[in-house]
């Protein structure tokens, strides 16, 4: 059986070293100091350890069941979602006008981190219902939100996202789903959508599901998309359940991971929906949920990694398995402890510098989502900019990690008894979907380098300059944090400095380089961020204040990141200043 205890020590130092919220000018924010975020952080590890975490391996052992024309959760998974709705947890961020807590969402985001780490699958279940959620909320007429987001918010129906049909995926252009008007100002969808997560299931009582489709007089490609709401019962107008919608469940995906999240086939045979947004604008209000959906996937992509993390920790402190080449560290045993290893060490570092600062990047993400919500463009401007980056670079080093950690363990890794392999699996799709992180790259650099003429970039770019010069006062500081992130902007720059001088000319040599300046960017982000984490730390050592062991731990962690992390900037950029023509040098048929 695996373990997990939740970060809340190190998701504390991020919220108030850090980011400072309980100080920021922002809704919500002024009651966020270290008592309440605490409690609440404290309170979800609890739940998180004591009820998600135990049921994520016999989840993926069992698995769903479609069982004549219902989806069965594994054993234990309605009593845990029961809890997980009495605690609140489903409505944390949400608006108090639809019974939410209102919270700020950088507090939905630590809770969400902490329950995906404890079982990624089971709280898919509420995590799509969110995205659902802030769709209708940003596009729904009143009627529409009153009839659905207060059941949504507690969860006692949930939601889905349905865009991928057999014959396409990225190329939403493509769907075939056919959208009929009634008189009544209804439409009757039918269609099949396929890999839709959480697409029906014993969990609660109605599902609500977001369907893009096409209206007649659409045209052709995604401008002629609509978005529809397509409950699995329709509503009455008290509010009550009616008949069941001609929505059913084809068949059940046979998965590499997640296998307790019920990932579905769905079936539209003329059901009855309700345009969501504009007409032939399904688009813009299906993006509401996918920006969100991709930063809580590459939230995802590390959150399994800490836990598979914490697990290598621990066996590589069990595990007796040699001896140290400086000497017997214990004698007494007939050899050392795996985590005498200096290669250990390298893996479980990789790791560990690798999580604090996708943690802190996240939720430097979510205080940008606030600011954004508050009417802060330039915030917005910024995490638009990085999404591709969170989702992209977090879920590809997330899964690396993974496999690291499952590495520690040896033979023991690769057998299913030890629970790595799950989390190896689990991992695995955070690059696939809401966008494999190939199209991340591609819209990273062809959509948001130059959007709004490239300002988001540059004031990216300043920012770090500011930050810089605003801390190289201390010598430490500067040697061994500031001066590797100079270098990283540099390269960052250079990168896309090249794109600028050649993608024009030749489209290829931006779009050949485009996943190496995911890269990138993420790991120059990633140094900016324990440089923040770095000046926090060492001003609460200067000033006495927290935990010295803690601190300096840290310090040590982001040293690592910047020695032996950063300078892959420059195997990035030296890959991407070849241009496209390594890649591009063979016909199809040479394959």
């Amino acid at each position: 059986m695996t373990i997990y205890n939740a970060p809340t020590r190190d998701m504390d130092f991020l919220l108030h070293d850090v980011l400072q919220v309980s100080g920021a000018d922002l809704p919500g924010y002024a009651e966020l100091d270290r008592d309440f975020t605490s409690a609440i952080l404290e309170a979800a590890g609890q739940l998180a350890t004591d009820m998600l975490a135990p049921l994520n391996l016999p989840g993926d052992q069992q698995g769903c069941k479609l069982e004549n024309g219902v989806v069965r959760t594994p054993e234990g998974y309605k009593a845990a979602f029961e809890a997980v709705k009495e605690g609140g947890w489903t409505g944390l961020d949400c608006d108090p006008a639809y019974g939410g807590q209102g919270m700020p969402y950088v507090m939905g985001v630590a809770a969400g981190e902490i329950f995906v780490s404890a079982n990624m699958a089971f709280n898919m279940y509420q995590g799509l219902t969110h995205g659902a959620y802030s769709a209708i909320h940003a596009h729904g007429t009143e009627d529409q939100k009153q009839t659905y987001l207060p059941k949504m918010v507690s969860c006692e129906w949930t939601g889905t996202m349905n865009l991928t049909e057999p014959h396409c995926g990225t190329d939403l252009g493509l769907l075939r789903t056919k959208a009929e008007p009634q008189d009544d100002g209804s439409y009757l969808i039918t269609g099949q959508k396929i890999f839709i997560s959480a697409g029906d299931h014993d969990l609660s009582e109605n599902v609500i599901h977001l369907v893009l489709a096409k209206a007649p007089g659409g045209g052709e490609g995604t401008k002629g998309i609509s978005l529809f709401i397509v409950p699995k019962f329709l509503v009455n107008e008290d509010g009550s359940l009616g008949e069941r919608n001609g929505v059913s469940v084809g068949a059940l995906e046979h998965k590499m991971g997640i296998h307790s999240n019920a990932t579905c086939v769905m079936n539209y045979d003329s059901a009855k929906g309700w345009l969501l947004g504009d007409l032939h604008k399904g688009m813009r209000a299906m993006f509401t949920m996918m920006n969100e959906a991709r930063v809580g996937v590459g939230l995802q992509g590390y959150a399994v990694a800490e836990a598979a993390y914490q697990n290598a920790v621990a066996y590589a402190k069990d595990r007796l398995q040699g001896r140290a080449v400086t000497g017997a560290e214990n004698p007494s045993g007939p050899a050392d402890p795996l985590i005498v290893h200096p290669d250990i060490r390298r893996a479980l570092m990789d790791q560990k510098s690798f999580l604090e600062g996708a943690r802190a990047l996240t939720f430097w993400g979510a205080n940008l989502i606030d600011r954004g919500h508050n009417g802060d463009a330039a915030a917005e401007g910024l995490v638009s900019l990085l999404t591709p980056v969170i989702k992209g670079f977090l879920t590809d080093k997330g899964f690396d990690s993974a496999v690291q950690a499952q590495q520690v363990y040896g033979g023991h890794g690769y057998i299913e008894e030890h629970g790595m392999s799950q989390f190896v699996r689990d991992a695995r799709i955070t690059m696939i979907y809401e966008g494999a992180n190939g199209v991340q790259a591609l819209d990273l650099v062809g959509r948001k380098l130059a959007q709004d003429g490239g300002k988001h970039v540059m004031a990216f770019f300043e920012e770090l300059k500011g930050f810089i010069k605003a801390n190289e006062g201390d010598a430490t500081l500067k040697a061994d944090f500031l001066d590797p992130l100079k270098a990283a902007s540099k390269d960052l720059q250079a990168a896309a400095m090249f794109f600028m001088q050649n993608g024009m000319k030749n489209p290829n040599h931006a779009l050949a380089g485009s996943y190496d300046f995911m890269h990138l960017f993420g790991h120059t982000v990633l140094g900016y961020m324990w440089a923040r984490m770095a000046v926090a730390a060492q001003k609460a050592l200067t000033e006495g204040t927290g935990d010295a062991d803690f601190l300096n731990t840290k310090l040590a962690t982001g040293r690592y990141y910047m020695k032996r992390q950063l300078p892959m900037t420059a195997t990035h950029l030296a890959r991407i200043e070849t241009g496209a023509d390594p890649v591009m040098a063979l016909t199809a048929d040479q394959f």
